[in-house]
């Protein structure tokens, strides 16, 4: 395998799926995100914090442009980033993968990277619309979410070398272990410290939308990596680089 042709194939699968992942958001997060942050603006309204005229206004729409016009643009930028960790994992893992093509083993891997790098840690600390929150605690509620992914990330390759080690059940016993170990974790981990004072249909529909923006991105790299994969490489082993 080229080195160069690896890299251009990871970096472009990882820029399209990003720029899904922003569309997809774009088109059924925003709505949520503008009611969320409508509810937060008549908050300090009614605190005094701000003042509802129209120079506030004026600000507001002039932030609120630049933010929904940039947020394709930062799920290319994610996508790539994101995308090029999966195309790493994917060229170490991929003859290890079960599946007699490239795009389902790209999509098993998929799935498994977005089980264990989305799914657990936002089962444990899920999306929250504006309106939840303090600002004095979004270092502390980043640090926990961060962690949480990496435990969850680095116990699952912990346990997947684990049952490299192991003759019978192997699978089975590596499953358990980690089932095991993440569930402890869940339970072991700091709540969110901060309380939902949003309407809880806002909430739960802003949580729902947002998984399924992060899974369409999850499932488009897989398909797209494992489309590029099996036409640039069809017979190449992804152990040996040159």
């Amino acid at each position: 395998m080229k080195t160069s042709l690896f890299i251009i194939i990871v970096l472009v699968s990882g820029a399209f799926a990003g720029l899904v992942h922003g569309t997809v958001n774009f088109a059924i997060v925003e709505p949520y995100l503008e009611q969320a942050i409508g509810i937060e603006n008549q908050n300090l309204f009614a605190s005094g914090e701000e003042e509802d005229t129209p120079e506030f206004w004026v600000e507001y729409e002039g932030y609120r442009t630049w933010q929904k016009s940039g947020q394709i643009l930062a799920g290319v930028i994610l996508g790539v980033s994101v995308g090029s960790l999966f195309g790493i994992v994917f060229a170490l893992s991929r003859n290890a993968l079960p599946g007699n093509n490239d795009i389902k083993k790209s999509l098993l891997l998929a799935g498994i990277m977005w089980f264990t790098l989305y799914i657990i840690p936002f089962l444990k600390y899920p999306a929250n619309p504006p309106t939840v929150g303090e600002g004095e605690t979004v270092i502390l509620r980043s640090i926990l979410y961060l962690s949480f992914i990496a435990i969850s990330g680095f116990g699952a390759i912990g346990f997947y070398q684990l049952s490299k080690r192991l003759k019978n059940n192997k699978k089975v016993v590596a499953l358990l272990g980690y089932g095991i170990f993440i569930s402890a974790v869940f339970f072991a981990m700091p709540e969110n410290p901060d309380k939902i004072t949003a309407p809880m249909t806002l909430v739960n529909e802003f949580r729902l939308m947002s998984a399924l923006g992060v899974t369409s991105f999850w499932a488009s790299i897989g398909i797209i990596l494992g489309l590029f994969w099996r036409k640039v490489f069809p017979q190449q082993e992804t152990t040996h680089y040159s």
